[in-house]
């Protein structure tokens, strides 16, 4: 008789401020060149492209307070300081104006990216997963209710290294907005609970080493912090 194979379910999830309840991470959506001055900073792109998406796979997520390790294949490992909303009603084709009743919390969180690899795939016209979707590249805090962050979206966003800062900027610079961002997210995709969706991120993205300490704030929400640790050297062999 053959055994069967089992596999070990796993679940990312994510702490809920002032909730015995976690959130259950389903999907991971992030959104690229979503900032003036960023699309600048990288050459890239047109000022009101349509926005577009690709996506890190759920156990990419790590929560706040989490010792990252160096990746391997890069040199040019770099952070992207960004507002996470996290979906809690499902929908598709959603409207900007019904977008808000989608929203269950807001959080602080950091697209982290090997540089290098997501160029040499942009060179190649190959997809950004090389170079976006590795392990622990998706940092998230503390997820705040949206309901508790009345003032959030019209906020601002902060990044510092080694407590100095390397971006700041307000949300209002968006080029596309947060309705905005899950009404067209959500007609190409059916928006479950459980999915997060990256917004952006401004200019003044660089590169993080080994005993660098990242921190992420944003108005009205818990700050975020990871620590970038030596990698495992088994995992370029």
């Amino acid at each position: 008789m053959t055994t069967p194979l089992l596999w070990p379910v796993a679940q990312n999830v994510l702490p809920v401020s002032g909730r015995p309840e976690s959130f259950p991470v389903r999907r991971v959506y992030c959104v690229g060149r979503n900032y003036l001055d960023h699309i600048r900073e990288m050459q890239e792109g047109s000022e009101r492209d349509d926005p577009f998406f690709f996506q890190k796979p759920a156990d990419a997520v790590v929560p706040d307070g989490s010792a990252i390790p160096y990746p391997p294949q890069t040199d040019d490992l770099q952070f992207e300081g960004e507002l996470v909303v996290a979906i809690g009603a499902a929908g598709s084709g959603i409207s900007p104006q019904d977008a808000p009743g989608h929203i269950f919390g807001l959080a602080a969180g950091i697209d982290l990216t090997r540089r290098d690899r997501q160029r040499d795939c942009r060179d190649m016209a190959r997809p950004w997963e090389a170079g976006k979707s590795f392990d622990h590249s998706a940092p998230c805090g503390l997820i705040l209710p949206v309901e508790e962050a009345p003032s959030t979206l019209d906020g601002e966003l902060r990044l510092s290294v080694n407590g100095r800062q390397h971006q700041h900027t307000s949300l209002k610079l968006m080029i596309w907005n947060v309705p905005e961002i899950i009404s067209h997210l959500s007609h190409s995709y059916r928006l479950m609970p459980g999915d997060l969706i990256y917004t952006g991120t401004p200019a003044g993205v660089a590169a993080v080493h080994p005993g660098d300490r990242i921190r992420v704030e944003i108005t009205g929400l818990p700050a975020l912090t990871v620590t970038i640790s030596e990698g495992d050297a088994r995992a370029s062999q």
